[in-house]
């Protein structure tokens, strides 16, 4: 499903030019409206799975309507750095106030906010309409339709997601199931600072003509790279040096 991702942003980044935030394809989230879930996706593969509430009135970006849109769309702001999980929100500002799950007689957004913007005709009113990613004090009704417009999750859900998900992240809100996907490969840091996948590291000695005569694959780490990258080097050394005594 994310290979033909990427030629749609291929088309998205022509008609996008103006937004604030550049795409960031290195999480995408896909929100199932049949399944009342949201997938967060890395490298093709499922890292977590949380319950929503869209809309209770229904699919579509027209004003005055309160209806979740539906396409592809991107993070374009993150509001509530370190807020308190429940902390509540008016007009995208902190009121002081913090509320527990299913806190009686109020419904406001709370934790966090993930504004979204549209890529798209079907989605393009959705930046100026208010559309988030927020979580609600009404989290008994999380799982089945029941937002004005927004995808609501659990507080602690979505300051979860919030510390994952960065600026410019590609959302698709789909109608149907989520996909069926593998879990993604853990990921490990190198000495450098580097995020790579968690893969097991290959021997030097195995390091040879064989590996260096096709270009690196994502399978290598980056510190097998760059001995094969070394060892490539001498070689050509070695080749010139001869080369010149000839």
């Amino acid at each position: 499903m994310f290979r033909a991702l990427a030629v749609i942003l291929s088309l998205i980044s022509i008609t996008s030019a103006y937004a604030v935030a550049p795409l960031d394809t290195s999480s995408q989230l896909i929100v199932s409206v049949r399944d009342q879930k949201l997938m967060l996706v890395r490298n093709d593969g499922k890292v977590a799975i949380y319950p929503v509430s869209t809309s209770m009135f229904g699919l579509g970006d027209a004003w005055g309507r309160m209806t979740t849109p539906l396409g592809n769309l991107a993070v374009e702001k993150k509001i509530g750095d370190n807020a308190p999980v429940g902390a509540v929100f008016h007009n995208r500002r902190l009121t002081g106030e913090v509320l527990q799950p299913d806190a009686p007689g109020r419904d406001p957004i709370t934790t966090r906010i993930i504004w979204l913007r549209g890529l798209e005709a079907q989605n393009a009113h959705a930046f100026q309409r208010g559309i988030y990613i927020h979580g609600t004090p009404q989290e008994k009704e999380i799982g089945r339709p029941a937002s004005y417009g927004c995808i609501r999750m659990k507080s602690k859900d979505v300051a979860e997601l919030y510390e994952q998900v960065p600026l410019g992240a590609v959302v698709q809100i789909i109608p149907d199931r989520l996909p069926k996907m593998e879990k993604a490969k853990p990921r490990q840091e190198t000495g450098n600072g580097v995020v790579a996948a968690n893969v097991t590291p290959q021997p030097p000695a195995q390091i040879g003509a064989a590996t260096l005569a096709t270009p690196p694959s994502s399978a290598l780490t980056v510190e097998q790279m760059r001995m094969a990258g070394a060892l490539a080097g001498e070689r050509q050394k070695a080749k010139l040096a001869s080369s010149k005594r000839l």
